[in-house]
């Protein structure tokens, strides 16, 4: 478990860019396309519950795994873009909409992840606070190549429970009209269609933030072998399908920056990124995180409070 006295390297790094590049402050913003690419996605997958539960087994985990786990991950990656007013200029509007695209997801989460994801930014590593870093636990128990299968497969369902079990959040009324909309969603999906349409979705859920391609985005942004480096790029095909999130350290230095538009700042500041390691393959570090002992949930650079 790697700990570090230096601070966070994006704070810096983005001052440097702005000085060398001030032209980046008009990559600054949100983009008004992604609301509708989002609802387009929401009523697709919607659909696609409707009718997956009259298809043979092997059409529905095909069809899961392949069209409604990858736009399921689309989603996530929605209301991570949401968290930080990239859809809307209104951070309320951001707000609720991110409960709206939440409803493919049965489980509500958006406006507690708009806060600890936040709280990631500002305290990138910092144990206690960073909920993004695994816990004690965690790091002690799945270690091991069938132990780190297991963690990867179910990776989703701890990063919902760490939150809950390490710092729980006061409750808002925002938190409450998200839990309120989506038990009603439910409850109409459930009544429409039956309990079929709510399995696919979890389903999609869990293959979604398993062993799915686009789910290595979660190990290769910090997960680090490194002295030196704790944020990773990944500049290959899937970032078409997850709002350019592999463009890591290019949104950790300008988090209000659109997935959009993070190929134009590497592009404007390429001396900033290009002498940094990157992640070449999204499958490739899922199966180093299971096969490497010097990969587990031990690999996260930590500060002290």
């Amino acid at each position: 478990m790697p700990w570090t006295n230096r601070d966070e390297p994006h704070a810096q790094r983005r001052l440097r860019i702005l000085q060398a590049h001030p032209e980046v402050n008009k990559l600054v913003g949100h983009d008004w396309r992604g609301k509708y690419t989002c609802a387009l996605i929401v009523a697709t997958q919607v659909w696609l519950s409707t009718i997956t539960p009259h298809l043979s087994w092997t059409m529905y985990l095909l069809v899961a795994y392949a069209l409604g786990a990858t736009m399921t991950q689309a989603l996530f990656l929605a209301i991570h873009e949401l968290s930080h007013n990239l859809f809307f200029k209104s951070p309320s509007t951001n707000k609720v909409v991110s409960i709206l695209v939440n409803f493919p997801m049965v489980v509500p989460f958006s406006i507690a992840f708009r806060h600890y994801h936040i709280e990631h930014h500002k305290f990138q590593g910092t144990y206690g606070i960073d909920t993004d870093l695994p816990s004690r636990f965690e790091t002690r128990v799945f270690q091991g190549p069938v132990r780190k299968l297991v963690w990867l497969t179910f990776q989703i369902v701890a990063y919902a429970l760490r939150p809950i079990l390490t710092r729980s959040l006061p409750l808002s009324k925002l938190q409450c009209l998200n839990w309120f909309l989506q038990c009603a969603f439910n409850l109409i999906l459930y009544r429409m269609y039956g309990l079929g349409a709510i399995c696919y979705l979890l389903l999609c859920v869990l293959m979604a933030g398993g062993l799915h391609p686009c789910a290595g985005h979660f190990l290769s942004e910090h997960y680090t072998t490194h002295a030196t480096q704790e944020t990773f790029s990944y500049y290959g095909p899937l970032n078409k399908l997850t709002w350019n999130v592999g463009y890591h350290n290019e949104h950790h230095d300008f988090p209000y920056i659109p997935g959009s538009r993070l190929p134009q700042l590497k592009r404007l500041a390429p001396e900033f990124y290009d002498t940094l390691d990157t992640c070449p393959s999204w499958i490739g570090v899922m199966y180093l995180y299971v096969f490497s002992p010097a990969l587990g949930p031990h690999s996260r650079m930590r500060r002290r409070q």
